[in-house]
């Protein structure tokens, strides 16, 4: 049987209670004034860089909280010191793109004039599917629709479009349409599901000329709502 008094209460002392409370609000004021001071106004999607700083941050003062061995101070001094460290490397960041690739990586395109860019294509971080979900999700139908789309080093999405007059046959992206064909329609477009790549008319068993993957499903070239 589980013992729910000794594993919530067994070697807990009370009158350590109210003093961890007491530490937890102070520690938590001193996250926000921290977080303050690093001039941030807000979070959206972190950088790899940001995420450590918060990871630091979250460590040295969720011990004080609890332990009692801990003075605050201990806390309060490595929490200026991460701040300190955070300044300096991002200055030290806009002197130096380099420094700043290193940190925080590069945009990358994922699609230019309405099919995938290939350059990423074997990057460890390269996820078709995730693109995929992040261009339904800004009301992107189909690839034609897209001039360029690019991955933000936050992992935003940055998307401009072709005038509705410029909308040309794409990959279709919704699940309904991004279906492999199983017979040909003559006169009826297809786009490589790997690539985006469009043919006229292309053999269902006929390789893609730019990615040499052989599914294809019917394009379409309906106009943005």
């Amino acid at each position: 049987m589980i013992e729910i008094k000794k594993m919530f209460l067994e070697g807990a002392e009370l009158d350590f209670l109210l003093e961890i409370v007491g530490r937890s609000v102070i520690m938590f004021i001193l996250i926000l004034v921290i977080l303050r001071l690093s001039g941030k106004k807000g979070v959206r999607q972190l950088t790899l860089f940001e995420v450590a700083i918060i990871l630091s941050l979250g460590s040295a003062a969720g011990d004080p909280m609890f332990q009692e061995e801990l003075p605050i101070i201990y806390a309060l001094v490595v929490l200026f010191s991460v701040i300190v460290i955070y300044k300096f490397v991002t200055w030290l960041s806009s002197k130096s793109t380099l420094i700043n690739k290193i940190l925080e990586g590069e945009a990358m395109v994922v699609v230019r004039d309405g099919m995938f860019d290939l350059k990423h294509e074997h990057d460890g971080d390269f996820s078709k599917m995730e693109f995929f979900s992040e261009l339904r999700n800004q009301s992107v139908e189909h690839l034609g629709q897209v001039r360029m789309a690019v991955l933000e080093i936050d992992g935003s999405m940055s998307i401009l479009f072709y005038p509705d007059a410029d909308v040309k046959y794409g990959l279709p992206l919704f699940p309904d349409n991004y279906k492999r064909m199983i017979s040909n329609q003559e006169g009826v477009p297809v786009a490589c599901m790997y690539c985006g790549q469009i043919s006229p008319h292309i053999p269902i068993d006929q390789s893609c000329p730019r990615c040499h993957r052989e599914n294809w499903a019917f394009a379409i070239d309906t106009k943005r709502v």
